[in-house]
């Protein structure tokens, strides 16, 4: 083991993962709402599912789900229009709880970040007292995951979810590690998962059992990233400057549209994930690039800078038609459409873009 190693195993890093975020405030602020099942998103054939309550996971909805597919797979849903106003506010107050315990804090998005707690007698304490916390006032709970490096950290806060605690200490690690399913790897995903699971390795101890130049052939420079992960290790520290350069979605369609009213309510629903994933981010910036790839894989892309931050869901909207309306018209279907804000002055740990399949 490396001396980079012995360090991250030394580490006390806590992961908190509010539950159903968006969601649970809405269930929160309207009782009407309470135990039932609960969309935040838009509700037109076109809509995206940005958060489900719990009670709406039973059946099966997802973030990041079309709204058409979330109401077939539960009739009785109830699509709620997002405050990302509200959920900012929230999320800041979550942050000022955090800030009492330590200042090296890496937000990932509006409702989740790495705390690095080294130095305390006991992480598993703190991360209650921060639990307890966020409970009193905010109304709302919770889950952690206690571990010695950020990938079990995060593995650990969603193994008792909602409301619960998981500590993944250094002795268990490495076992822990080996038993995990490829699928719940962070950074690996569906198109991984399958792609490992044809060649026959279903947990981390499939991937240790791999040649590492094996893997590489198939899996390039991320089978080394693979391989540490399966054994419990990994020597990322927890950063709280971290800068994103961009944020936003993109969304391939199952058939290619050609028509302007298509294209526009295609863009419609991307910029409602867009925005989704750049509110969680908690980013602003200034410059908007469409990107547009063709049926025939033909891809181009479009900017514009203005001289202020965009700041709303709807001053993004207007950007993004008006550089897809000076494409206007198309001489062949489109595939794929994909929005993005760069330029950033604030920005957590989202990708830069999500793939959404219809």
């Amino acid at each position: 083991m490396t001396d980079g190693s012995a360090r991250a195993e030394m580490r006390k890093i806590i992961h908190v993962d509010m539950d159903a975020f968006y969601a649970s405030v809405e269930q929160r602020d309207d009782p009407a709402l309470r135990g039932k099942p609960v969309a935040v998103g838009g509700s037109r054939e076109r809509g995206v599912v940005a958060a489900a309550s719990y009670e709406a996971r039973r059946y099966g909805v997802r973030s990041a789900m079309a709204s058409v597919t979330a109401r077939r797979r539960c009739p009785d849903l109830l699509f709620v229009r997002p405050r990302f106003d509200v959920y900012r506010s929230v999320s800041d107050q979550i942050h000022d709880i955090f800030r009492r315990h330590t200042s090296r804090i890496e937000p990932l998005s509006l409702d989740e970040a790495y705390l690095d707690v080294t130095g305390v007698e006991s992480a598993r304490d703190v991360a209650e007292a921060i639990r307890a916390a966020i409970r009193a006032e905010t109304g709302l709970t919770a889950s952690a995951g206690v571990s010695y490096n950020k990938f079990l950290a995060k593995i650990a806060s969603d193994q008792n979810k909602p409301d619960g605690i998981c500590v993944i200490p250094p002795a268990a690690g490495p076992r822990f590690a080996a038993a995990l399913p490829i699928k719940r790897f962070h950074g690996v995903g569906p198109v991984t998962a399958a792609k490992m699971d044809r060649l026959g390795i279903v947990s981390g101890a499939d991937l240790l059992a791999r040649p590492i130049d094996w893997l590489r052939e198939r899996f390039g420079k991320s089978a080394d990233y693979y391989v540490r992960a399966a054994a419990g290790l990994d020597d990322r520290p927890v950063r709280s400057d971290r800068i994103r350069k961009s944020v936003g979605a993109e969304r391939t369609f199952s058939t290619d549209i050609a028509d302007p009213d298509g294209l526009f309510a295609a863009l419609e629903t991307v910029t409602d994930a867009a925005w989704e994933r750049i509110a969680r981010s908690r980013a602003t910036g200034r410059t908007v690039t469409l990107k547009v790839k063709y049926q025939d894989f033909q891809q181009i892309t479009r900017a514009r800078s203005g001289p202020r931050p965009i700041a709303s869901r709807e001053a993004l909207a207007d950007t993004g038609r008006g550089l897809l309306r000076a494409l206007l018209p198309v001489d062949k279907g489109v595939r794929l459409l994909g929005l993005t804000l760069s330029q950033l002055g604030e920005a957590g740990d989202a990708p830069a873009e999500i793939g959404l399949l219809l």
